[in-house]
């Protein structure tokens, strides 16, 4: 694969000053780099999940005025969308990278999720690793650690999820940036993978996968 890791360069696109000169360094730098985490990681989400998964790699083709200030390639079980379905991501915010899997708010089907993620409760809760964190709004890049949240809390994320219109969640894994550019390709790809093994059981819940 073409994919050599990312270095301090790539998190410094996000300080560019304007929409032009930031989406150009964006295509150059940092989006060649998703398509290939793209391709590298589709099989692997294909067989963790059992739906064919396809690669979605951030445009930012709607913003007119403002800069993106996170970048991320997605993968989903439908060609032409992700964000209307369950999906996973790895992306880039000026200070960290994710790997997430994410329910944002364009999916339709949030409060059927929602209600299975509740019934599933006690599994997640035990299983999720104490340093993965969980996210409620994925354009902010505040999250909170699984290991300080109590059974009730996670209740109250996905009862969130179930009734309120806009709500989302997001379940996975922060590397700081400092730590990224320090990974040798092969342990990045490599911790990739684990976070992905981790998070692929929402994926089956939230659609009833068994």
């Amino acid at each position: 694969m073409d994919f050599k890791g990312f270095n301090n360069e790539d998190f410094d696109v996000f300080q560019i000053d304007g929409l032009e000169a930031r989406m150009e360094a964006l295509k150059e730098r940092i989006r060649p780099k998703l398509e290939s985490l793209g391709h590298h990681f589709a099989p692997t989400l294909t067989t963790l999940t059992g739906d064919e998964m396809h690669v979605h790699v951030a445009k930012h083709a709607r913003r007119t005025i403002n800069p993106p200030k996170d970048t991320w390639v997605a993968f989903a079980d439908n060609p032409r969308g992700y964000k209307m379905l369950p999906h996973f991501q790895i992306g880039l915010w000026n200070t960290h990278l994710f790997i997430w899997f994410a329910v944002i708010y364009e999916a339709p089907h949030k409060q059927e999720f929602a209600a299975r993620f509740t019934k599933k409760i006690n599994k997640i809760y035990k299983e999720i690793p104490k340093d993965f964190v969980w996210s409620l709004d994925h354009t902010k890049p505040e999250s909170v650690l699984h290991g300080e949240l109590s059974k009730e809390d996670l209740k109250g994320m996905f009862d969130r999820l179930e009734n309120i219109k806009k709500a989302e969640i997001l379940c996975g894994y922060e590397i700081k940036r400092d730590d990224v550019v320090n990974l040798s390709t092969e342990d990045f790809l490599q911790q990739v993978e684990q976070v992905f093994n981790k998070v692929a059981p929402l994926y089956k819940i939230a659609l009833n996968i068994k």
